[in-house]
Parts: structure tokens; sequence; C-alpha cells
């Protein structure tokens, strides 16, 4: 006598909505672990990569020749939530782009810095200026570039599919991919780290 087994394979909403839950899950891991919270406490500066952070990393050229980017609302959203309660943030990317401009303008953020060569000289320009310590300051990057200013600063961070060698780096890797809500991540860390997230979300609430 055989007898069969029967394998019942997960639809595709049921494998997206597990890996969603792992994602929130890593997330929450990382928001509650106690050294990540205790560096976002202490920060007052957001430096943010452009390329494969604050977008999807890809560069897309129209017709014409120009450079085409995509922003992600929520990104822009976190920044402006950080602004709120004081932090000031900064764009520090090695190409230059007048959509760049516009986006952080939109924003008003305080500090943008295109066509960087070296990042580490230009972060350590910023801290002379600012008048910031290190460990006041938090960066996320994704790729060797910025390795120089993660090594360097109070709370260093990168998206989900950042290059490994600043995965390794990095004291916060986040359950977001670049350009797809990884920065959102990052700033919602610092707000509930300075205790400021229900306040700030009970100003959209009814």
């Amino acid at each position: 006598m055989s007898s069969t087994t029967e394998f019942n394979h997960p639809s595709d909403c049921e494998v997206l909505s597990a890996m969603r839950e792992r994602s929130r899950r890593r997330a929450e891991a990382f928001s509650m672990d106690p050294v990540v919270q205790e560096r976002a406490k202490q920060i007052s500066l957001l430096l943010i990569d452009v390329d494969g952070v604050l977008t999807d990393g890809r560069i897309t050229y129209n017709d014409q020749g120009a450079e085409e980017k995509s922003f992600h609302v929520r990104d822009g959203m976190g920044i402006r939530l950080v602004r709120n309660i004081g932090v000031e943030v900064g764009l520090v990317t090695a190409r230059t782009s007048a959509m760049v401009a516009r986006r952080a303008t939109e924003l008003g953020i305080e500090h943008l810095f295109q066509g960087v060569g070296r990042k580490v000289d230009t972060f350590k320009e910023i801290i002379a200026a600012t008048g910031k310590t290190p460990h006041e300051v938090a960066y996320m990057g994704d790729d060797w570039i910025d390795l120089g200013v993660l090594q360097r600063v109070g709370l260093a961070a990168c998206p989900a599919d950042a290059a490994s060698e600043v995965r390794e780096t990095c004291h916060l890797v986040t359950a977001q991919k670049g350009g797809m809500g990884a920065v959102r991540e990052l700033c919602e860390i610092i707000v509930r780290a300075k205790g400021k997230y229900h306040s700030l979300l009970d100003q959209y609430r009814c």
C-alpha cells in the first residue's frame, strides 16, 4: 500500500505577508536595540547619501540626455519628522543634480553638498561649520564611498541592500531598501529614541 504526501505551498500573498512580517520584526529589533537607541537619542544632525539611499540607486536618462531620479514620499515625510523635533538634515552626494537640489529645497533640508569627492573631508568640514561632535551625527550610506564617514559618526546606518562591507560596518541596517523607505525607518528610530513619536503622531490624528 503506497501513500502520498501532499504539500500545501503558500500563496504569493502569504509569502509577501510573511516577508513583510519578518521585515517589521527586524526593524523593531533594531529600534529596541539599547545600543541603537542610546546612539539615536544623541543625534542632532542627520546626514544622508542620495543615490542608493534616498533613491533606489538606478540612474535613468531621458531622451534629451537629462538625468532623472525618483524619491519616495515616505522618506520625505521621515525627514520632515526629524526636522520637526529639531534635528538638522544634510545631503552628501558624489553626483550633482538639479533634482536633488529641488528635493532638498522642498523638504527644507539645511545642508546640501553635491559633487563631493571625498566624503570624509566634507564630513570634517560639516563638523567644523556646525560645531557638532561626531557622536551627535547620524549618517546613512550604502557603498564603499561612505565607509569613511560611517566609521566616524555616532550612529551609522544603511539600507537593507547596501554593500556587504557597509552592512558589516553599520550600527543599524534597515529592513527597507534604498529609495523604498529606508530613510523613513531611520528617522522614526531617531524620533522614538528621543521620546517624540507619539506627540508627533497625535498632530496627524483627528
